[in-house]
């Protein structure tokens, strides 16, 4: 048996297969903590930390959270293969979408402020990655695949068609992969044997390594990093979106993950995170000091109100949240008059802040571009 596990025998004759059965964390011997993994772990925990302050003092910071969480959910969905964009999400007419690229991000955000709110009332647990599996899976492709429940038969990764026998990893069988997540919610609720972001990178390797689900396991393994994150309290805010880096990196990202399982060099693979870390949160510094910078700039543009309710004022608050709109469901959405809409709209345009991105084929559309720009970037 390696360090990190070793490959079971399954069934007899000609069905017969090799899975992995990981062994329990933390790993033994101990990780060897050089001077360049110290280096890497500092400045992960030093970026982190300044994101973390940021977070808390730009204004409009839930604005923020939730472009940011949109943002990890298009990156995240985008490594499992989604052809989404940015602005596909931010759609005004979504609800009359039947994307399903769409509805696998929409999903995503929607597990992924429903596990955020969760982490309230519970610690991180099975039971809370089940339902935020089901959230995710709902109504989308692959919800035939058990909807928050851990599989009962084994699933294996390779390319699309590939069976047991050509597969690139068999993750443990059914009993293993059960005694397996039984560990980590021990581990991940029970250890402080490191520094938290060594625990997330080691936490992270085993749920992908562990495969709990018949579909999904990216996204919820890459959700996890997050969540251990805000419950060990290195972040207040989740505004972190490590997928920009993996999704960047991806195919560095799996062999090193495969390295582990291979010859057991969890150093190797932890050097790797505390780097994906760094580059996530200066990543999102940048972002949100360029968001915090345009807010600051546009809001003094804007004309002073001349009556007590300020309409162009409450359009441009609305951008800061839906930065693609049409006039009738912002008038919808604040309450105020189609024509009202419509005129603060056009003094947006002449400001420069908002353009028309219309296609004819449907109502007029317009774009918060500059916001937008600061958004995109990666995805």
């Amino acid at each position: 048996m390696s360090r990190s596990g070793e490959y079971i025998r399954n069934m007899t004759g000609e069905a017969e297969y090799r899975s992995f059965r990981p062994a329990p964390l933390p790993p033994e011997p101990a990780l060897e903590m050089d001077d360049e993994m110290l280096r890497l772990l500092v400045d992960a925990n030093r970026r982190l930390a300044q994101l973390d302050t940021a977070a808390q003092l730009i204004p409009n910071t839930e604005l923020f959270v939730s472009m940011y969480v949109r943002k990890e959910a298009l990156m995240s969905s985008q490594m499992e293969g989604t052809q989404c964009t940015l602005e596909d999400v931010l759609d005004p007419e979504l609800d009359t979408n039947t994307n399903m690229d769409v509805s696998d991000v929409i999903n995503y955000v929607k597990a992924a402020q429903f596990a955020l709110d969760r982490l309230n009332s519970l610690p991180i647990c099975n039971r809370l990655l089940r339902e935020t599996h089901e959230i995710l899976m709902e109504d989308v492709r692959g919800q035939e695949e058990n909807p928050g429940e851990f599989r009962r038969s084994q699933n294996w990764i390779g390319p699309a068609g590939s069976t047991l026998k050509d597969a690139r990893y068999i993750p443990p069988n059914v009993e293993d992969m059960e005694d397996a997540m039984s560990e980590l919610e021990k581990y991940i609720n029970g250890s402080e044997a490191y520094d938290p972001l060594i625990q997330a990178a080691l936490i992270h390797y085993q749920f992908e390594t562990i495969h709990p689900f018949l579909d999904g396991n990216g996204r919820i393994g890459r959700l996890l990093i997050l969540l251990y994150l805000m419950e060990r309290k290195l972040l207040s805010k989740p505004v972190i979106y490590v997928s920009y880096f993996l999704k960047q990196n991806q195919i560095e990202y799996y062999d090193r993950i495969r390295e582990v399982r291979r010859s057991g060099n969890y150093e190797q693979w932890v050097r790797f995170f505390l780097e994906a870390v760094s580059s996530a949160a200066e990543d999102a510094l940048e972002s949100a000091q360029k968001l915090s910078c345009l807010h600051e700039n546009n809001v003094t543009r804007l004309p002073k109100p001349t009556r007590s309710k300020d309409n162009i004022r409450a359009v441009f608050d609305y951008l800061e949240r839906h930065p693609i709109i049409d006039i009738k469901r912002t008038a919808a959405a604040l309450g105020i008059s189609y024509n009202t809409t419509a005129t603060a709209v056009k003094k947006l345009q002449e400001l420069g802040i908002l353009k028309e991105t219309t296609n004819a084929a449907r109502n007029r559309v317009f774009a918060y571009e500059e916001y937008l720009q600061i958004l995109r970037q990666g995805t």
